[in-house]
């Protein structure tokens, strides 16, 4: 009887137990079950209130969102510079790893209008380069899935316009360009495409950004901006100056392959790493001309490292929106030069400034009416800035990455003696007062003044001097 008594006793013991057991995992799971509904109701009301009807006219995003969106570049550009930005349109062709970086970092810098121009569909080997596509968008057009992800930042249609147009760009497509727009980003990979495009822009006069072979490369330290003509060690670059020079007429002007302001070039100076991907034995045997998605365009695969469009991309879109934000920047072009060679064109340019002075002094002398104001830094000798040379060598190098290592003049590079000389006669040597020369135009400039330069010269030499600031810091 009493082992009988002792196992009911661990009997109902076990059960009391098992009981708690129960009621402790029973209210956990309530806690846990409640905790989850309440934060996703939290979510879905946070999200309720961005969600939109996917870029329609009839819903609106809520101001106070879009302008912390922007609250950084606001910070950068300034209200004034922000106002151009949100106001600016722009059209980008071809959206992959190199197009769809670009778009869809103007996307988020606040550019009001993007046309989105490109025939293809995402595929499994687009995954490694493009900026927004998933495994799910395989087979969808690049430029519905691109528009359909910009949404996603800025759904309200009043804030952001997107136009995907699934299309190739040809010559017979130039219609693709209607309309006002303030720039044109070219991001295609083909040819005569590619040149097609830049020959209707050029044309009409459309300032376009257009980038270089992303392809087989690797070294990000060797990317450039730059005229055309300058990119060098860029298979792309050179087949489309040849294309260029084809397409158009005998007698056509071809300024613009000299004129970063009209056409800019992001390339990277390095050397091809990898070649093309060779035919397969299928492609072979049945001829490769069948393997084509379009005709008459590349069908051999280049293999591509996935960062190096992208960062090519992300440059096309920084100058982009510096341009239009009111903000641009100066890029460094060509080979960097000598020490030796600065050294020369620094002291070329004091023995200018010394005789300029000497004949400054002597006129004074000579002249009884002459005047003569001194200042901290030096002289005004007759309307004429008299006093030490305000720049060292290390603003000679910026200088010439200033004026791009060629007359400012002209454009002259190769064969030309270059020589500094100030701009405003009356201002000291200042580096936003200093501007690269040839001999033959600085000979001209030298016996007739400004008067011997073209306006829309001076126009431009003013608007890059005007662009060199006093260097400071950030932090």
């Amino acid at each position: 009887r009493h082992s009988m008594n002792m196992s009911l006793n661990a009997s109902s013991s076990s059960r009391s137990t098992a009981a708690i057991a129960g009621f402790l995992v029973g209210t956990t799971l309530t806690l846990a079950i409640t905790l989850f509904v309440n934060k996703r109701r939290r979510n879905d009301n946070e999200s309720a209130r961005l969600q939109s009807t996917k870029n329609n006219n009839n819903t609106c995003m809520p101001p106070d969102l879009r302008d912390e969106q922007l609250s950084r570049h606001t910070l950068y550009f300034g209200n004034e510079g922000m106002q151009h930005l949100k106001a600016s349109r722009v059209i980008v062709v071809g959206l992959g790893g190199v197009g769809s970086h670009a778009a869809h970092m103007l996307a988020r810098a606040g550019i009001s209008q993007l046309r989105l121009i490109d025939f293809d569909q995402v595929t499994l080997s687009s995954l490694n380069r493009h900026a927004c596509a998933t495994l799910k968008d395989v087979g969808t057009p690049k430029a519905t899935c691109l528009a359909r992800f910009l949404q996603e930042i800025c759904p309200d249609s009043t804030l952001l316009q997107l136009e995907p147009i699934v299309e190739m760009y040809t010559r017979q497509s130039q219609h693709l360009l209607n309309g006002k727009w303030d720039l044109v980003i070219d991001a295609i990979d083909d040819v005569p495409t590619k040149a097609s495009l830049l020959q209707h822009c050029v044309e009409r006069n459309i300032r376009v950004i257009s980038c270089m072979g992303a392809g087989g490369k690797s070294d990000v330290t060797r990317l450039h901006v730059s005229d055309l003509r300058t990119a060098s060690r860029d298979t792309l670059a050179s087949k489309l100056r040849q294309s260029l020079k084809r397409a158009l007429p005998p007698d056509a002007n071809m300024s613009f392959m000299d004129n970063m302001d009209q056409l800019a070039v992001v390339y990277t100076s390095e050397k091809t790493v990898m070649k093309l991907a060779d035919f397969t034995d299928e492609q072979k045997a049945e001829g490769v001309h069948e393997f084509g998605a379009v005709d008459n365009m590349r069908i051999r695969v280049l293999p591509v490292l996935g960062t190096m469009p992208a960062i090519m991309g992300m440059a096309c879109s920084a100058m982009a929106t510096c341009e239009l934000g009111k903000k641009p920047f100066t890029p460094i072009t060509g080979e960097r030069v000598g020490r030796s060679v600065r050294h020369k064109l620094l002291q070329k340019f004091k023995q200018r400034e010394k005789f300029i002075s000497d004949a400054a002094r002597k006129e004074a002398v000579d002249k009884t009416t002459s005047t003569i104001t001194n200042g901290d830094a030096g002289s005004i000798v007759n309307g004429q800035w008299i006093g030490p040379v305000q720049i060292d060598g290390d603003d000679v190098e910026y200088l010439l990455e200033v004026w791009r290592n060629k007359c400012a003049v002209t454009g002259d590079r190769l064969g030309t003696v270059l020589e500094l000389v100030r701009w405003d006669m009356a201002q000291p040597s200042t580096c936003n007062n200093l501007v690269l020369m040839g001999a033959s135009a600085l000979l001209k400039y030298d016996e007739n003044g400004k008067a011997s330069i073209p306006k829309y010269v001076q126009a431009r030499i003013e608007a890059r001097l005007q662009s060199c600031r006093v260097d400071s810091s950030c932090y």
